[in-house]
């Protein structure tokens, strides 16, 4: 039987911020330092979805002693709830929702379904459409079988955060036309909020009011005319998976450390290392204090810009891990063919940026662990055999340690595989490379990924792996993350 549709709340006025007063008419907001290019006057356009955040946050600090749960629309309404959460010291969680589609006319809403069996529903559209309760069956488990999808790739393991009485504030990166926020709002509310808020940084006046399913509506935009949520941002580059489910790790681990003080980076900088006759160039993120430092050496057509080495170094930099970004090659060099696959060279190379690291006064005592990506990770191993005492744990993502087979034998250091589950053949390298490694060495395969683990939410499952490992290894702190989707063999 279909439930009926909970009753209609009464309107809720729009709260009025920058850029509108709530009729409509512009006025210039509350201060200097508002404007996104920085000449002291609002801009109407946000820098990116952080610096939405930022000012959506400073509109809903009066919800601070309501103590709220913040729930960010994925995908791009997740990086403003980040903010938003951080600045209130609110818990974050997502709010997954998926719209039930008329059978012959799905892009028309006949409902909508949420977590743990919840679900609202549009009588006018059900009736008019004359959709049978079979026909309605099969839209609702295709549905949740995809919601279900979702909620494990964004949660990995976690419980959804109870909403039972508490006030929540529901989150996106703007609005158009209100409907995806509407159903947001309502499934808040059979989740158990007492009370609802939408939150955006941008959309039109005339939207926003008729939202009837949030109590309370605040806005720091409300532009009339109203073109596009995009036009009032100066970065709307898409939100991917994987930094959705890395924003809600580390929201989720920053409540957990809450008690321990904020300690600005000691070191963030490019750098080049002398080797010989060239100038290895890199980039150095350190913590203050360094306990440990990750080196990074990349594989074929890769440099220290490759937005995944960057985004697993950001995961790891999070994780109190310093990181070293590092090209093992000139650029003259790269041009050689032959230098890529020299495993010897490269880990020459390697281990001469690990001794640099040591030689500076602010990493001295420092462990040194590998991440290696492809070739690279075959040049880890190898520098891990030749200087065993100087190389504390290894990572391989996607990697070649093939390549350095004849030295595996020789590695000391707790080694992690990490390969994507239909990366077929190089999954079977891997194996035999951890026959030769022996224990207490793992293989760690990301289900649904391939070399690149370009995939959605596979590169975050990568980085929390290699983060658990050099934690354990570098820090001595045990992994605290879900499973995902990743199986872990050890070596016999």
């Amino acid at each position: 039987m279909i439930p009926r549709l909970r009753p209609k709340a009464a309107l809720r006025p729009v709260t009025p911020i920058a850029g509108t007063d709530g009729d409509g008419t512009a006025h210039s907001g509350d201060g200097s330092g508002d404007r996104a290019d920085g000449t002291g006057e609002w801009s109407g356009r946000f820098t990116d979805r952080a610096d939405a955040g930022w000012r959506l946050a400073e509109r809903l600090e009066r919800f601070r002693s309501a103590a709220p749960v913040v729930l960010g629309l994925p995908r791009g309404g997740v990086p403003v709830a980040y903010q938003v959460a951080t600045a209130l010291d609110a818990p974050l969680d997502v709010i997954i929702v998926r719209k039930l589609g008329v059978p012959y006319q799905p892009e028309v809403a006949m409902g909508a379904i949420g977590e743990d069996g919840t679900r609202v529903l549009d009588r006018r559209v059900l009736d008019q459409a004359g959709v049978s309760g079979d026909e309605f069956a099969e839209v609702e488990r295709r549905e949740r079988l995809d919601l279900a999808a979702r909620v494990q790739r964004y949660r990995r393991g976690r419980e959804r955060v109870d909403l039972s009485g508490r006030t929540a504030i529901v989150v996106d990166d703007g609005v158009a036309t209100g409907s995806t926020a509407r159903v947001a709002c309502r499934i808040a509310r059979e989740l158990g909020a007492a009370s609802v808020v939408l939150a955006v940084p941008v959309g039109p006046a005339a939207t926003l009011r008729s939202v009837e399913d949030a109590d309370e509506v605040v806005a720091v935009e409300q532009p009339e005319p109203f073109r596009a949520v995009g036009h009032h941002y100066v970065d709307f580059s898409p939100t991917t998976d994987d930094e959705v489910i890395v924003l809600l790790d580390r929201a989720a681990r920053h409540r957990r450390d809450e008690d321990r003080p904020y300690e600005p980076p000691d070191v963030d900088a490019d750098i080049g290392i002398p080797v010989g006759d060239v100038v290895l160039e890199g980039h150095l993120h350190l913590p203050e204090p360094a306990r440990a430092v990750v080196v990074f050496a990349h594989g074929s057509g890769s440099s220290r810009h490759s937005p995944r080495n960057r985004f697993v170094a950001g995961v790891l930099y999070d994780a109190g891990l310093g990181t070293l970004l590092l090209d093992l090659l000139s650029p003259e060099e790269e041009r050689l063919r032959a230098n890529v696959f020299d495993i010897g060279l490269l880990a020459g190379r390697l281990a001469a940026a690990t001794a640099w690291v040591r030689s500076r006064p602010d990493a001295a005592g420092c462990r040194v662990g590998y991440f290696g990506a492809s070739t690279g990770a075959g040049a880890a191993l190898w520098a891990a055999a030749d200087h065993p005492g100087s190389v504390t744990a290894v990572v391989s993502r996607g990697g070649r340690p093939d390549l350095a087979l004849e030295r595996l034998g020789e590695v000391t250091a707790p080694t992690l595989l990490i390969v994507g589950g239909d990366d077929v053949a190089v999954l079977e390298a891997n194996r035999r490379a951890l026959a030769a490694l022996g224990p207490p060495s793992r293989i760690t395969v990301v289900e649904g990924a391939g070399h690149l683990f370009e995939e959605p939410g596979t590169l975050a499952e990568a980085a929390f792996a290699a983060r658990d490992w050099f934690a354990r290894y570098l820090l001595d702190v045990q992994p605290t993350s879900g499973g995902g989707g990743m199986r872990t063999t050890g070596a016999a």
